[in-house]
């Protein structure tokens, strides 16, 4: 009866410990401090936060655009391809939609189907309409709706350290990746 008591005991103090034990709170620079839900393209809802622990490259977007975002994703698609295949693993990319009226799962979906998009390892998300403005704050990405319903926006690569701190950032988006953001990507990849 002892024996029974003390393993008991023992789970309890174990089960009190993990009750307790929380991540380190994110440095103050930290992107995923903005704390705005997500729905991917599986209809999954995801915080920026849940990012955390791996290097990222963000991005945004919109699926109807058809120059500036294909090139996005075509630059995208170059880092993958020059990178190794033990550095892919440990990089994330993160497509966030400047559209989410229209971008819904479904075509966030159908976007990556037709590119040929590693879901895997890439995101693409759709936020709240009244969040949009804050997460192209936070990746140095201005836009505006045009009447037509198209958007002019800049394009920006930004990469995130496992934290969510930026570390680097790329307005080249010709369809290559520019050679010193790729530099940049491999040394945080190489970090332990």
């Amino acid at each position: 009866m002892r024996w029974l008591i003390a393993i008991l005991f023992t789970l309890a103090i174990v089960a009190a410990s993990a009750a307790t034990t929380t991540a380190a709170p994110l440095p103050r620079d930290s992107i995923y401090q903005f704390d705005a839900p997500l729905t991917d393209q599986a209809g999954h809802t995801l915080r920026l936060a849940d990012k955390r622990g791996k290097a990222q490259v963000a991005v945004m977007f919109y699926t109807s655009c058809t120059f500036t975002c294909p090139t996005i994703i075509d630059t995208l698609q170059d880092i993958d391809r020059q990178l190794a295949p033990d550095e892919r693993a440990r990089l994330g990319v993160l497509m966030v939609s400047l559209d989410p009226e229209r971008d819904n799962p479904a075509a966030l979906k159908a976007t990556a189907d037709k590119r040929h998009i590693d879901l895997g390892r890439w995101t693409l998300a759709q936020p709240r309409p009244s969040d949009v403005r804050a997460v192209a704050g936070l990746l140095g990405v201005r836009y505006r709706r045009l009447a037509n319903g198209e958007f002019n926006h800049t394009a920006s690569l930004v990469l995130l350290d496992a934290e969510g701190r930026i570390a680097a950032s790329s307005s080249k988006t010709s369809g290559t990746v520019d050679p010193p953001f790729l530099a940049r990507v491999r040394a945080m990849l190489a970090q332990p």
